[in-house]
C-alpha cells in the first residue's frame, strides 16, 4: 500500500468538519464524531467513549469530540488532514480546541499515538481537564489528596501536579502562608490525573507504569489506588464497564 504524499491530501477547515460529520451522542450523553482515515474501528471507538461515566456528561453538554487523523494549527487557523502523512504528522499536535457557536469542540489527533492505549488516555485527559473547567473538583477529593501531600506521600502523577504541589508545600512551610493559586492549581491536576486514570483503566488493561512521565517520581501506588476508588464512588462506572486495581506480585 502507498502513503498519501501530502501534495494529495487537501486539508479542511475545522469548522468545515464539524458542519460535514455527523455527531452521535453515546449513551452516557457524550457528544462525539469521526472523520477520515482515523485507524478506529467503529466499535473500539464506541467501547472508548462508552467508558466516560454518564454522571460527568451534564458538565460535558456543549462539548463534542471528534477524532481526526491529524489537527494542525496553521497560521491561526485548526485545520484537519483526512489522512496522514509524514510531514503533516510533524505539523500536527495531539489535539486542538476550536468554539462553533455553542458547541466547544476538541479535534483529537488519532494517528499521532502508536496504540489505543495512547489515544484512550489523550481522550480521557481532555475529558477530565473539560470537566474540571466547567464543574471544579470536589472539595472531598482536594481534602484526600492534601492530606495526602502533608503526610508527604511519595510522587505524584504529573509535573503539573508535582510541581504546583511542590511550590503549594513549600510556601507553607514559609512565612507568608500557604500560596491557594498554587494550592488550588494541584487540586485541578491531580483530579485531571486521576480521574483520567480512572477512565483509562476501564477502557484498557494497562500497567501503572506506562503514565511515567520524565522529570518527576511517580506517586506511590496505594495513594493512587486511593484516589482512584475515591473517584469511583462519585462516578460509578457505566453499565458494561467495570473498575478493578490489581496489585502485581513478586515471584
Amino acid at each position: 500500500m502507498l502513503m498519501a504524499s501530502t501534495a494529495q491530501i487537501e486539508l479542511w477547515h475545522a469548522e468545515k468538519v464539524a458542519t460535514q460529520v455527523a455527531v452521535i451522542q453515546a449513551a452516557n450523553g457524550i457528544h462525539y464524531a469521526a472523520w477520515g482515515e482515523t485507524r478506529i474501528s467503529e466499535t473500539d471507538l464506541e467501547q472508548l467513549v462508552g467508558a466516560v461515566p454518564a454522571t460527568l456528561s451534564a458538565a460535558l453538554e456543549h462539548r463534542a469530540y471528534y477524532f481526526v487523523p491529524l489537527a494542525i494549527a496553521d497560521t491561526g487557523d485548526i485545520m484537519i488532514a483526512p489522512a496522514y502523512s509524514v510531514e503533516l504528522g510533524d505539523r500536527a499536535i495531539c489535539h486542538r480546541n476550536a468554539v462553533f457557536g455553542s458547541t466547544e469542540a476538541v479535534f483529537l489527533s488519532t494517528r499521532l499515538v502508536e496504540d489505543r492505549f495512547g489515544l484512550a488516555f489523550e481522550f480521557f485527559i481532555n475529558v477530565a481537564h473539560n470537566f474540571v473547567e466547567a464543574a471544579g473538583v470536589p472539595e472531598s477529593f482536594s481534602s484526600l489528596v492534601w492530606s495526602q501531600a502533608e503526610a508527604q506521600v511519595r510522587g505524584e502523577t504529573s509535573q503539573d501536579a508535582w510541581e504546583t504541589r511542590r511550590r503549594a508545600l513549600d510556601s507553607k512551610a514559609g512565612q507568608k502562608g500557604i500560596d491557594e493559586r498554587a494550592r488550588n492549581s494541584f487540586f485541578e491536576s491531580s483530579f485531571s490525573d486521576a480521574l483520567a486514570v480512572y477512565m483509562l483503566a476501564l477502557a484498557v488493561d494497562f500497567d501503572y507504569h506506562d503514565l511515567r512521565e520524565r522529570e518527576y517520581p511517580l506517586l506511590a501506588a496505594p495513594a493512587l489506588a486511593e484516589r482512584l476508588r475515591h473517584v469511583a464512588t462519585l462516578f460509578p462506572t457505566n453499565t458494561g464497564y467495570e473498575f478493578q486495581i490489581l496489585y502485581r506480585r513478586k515471584g
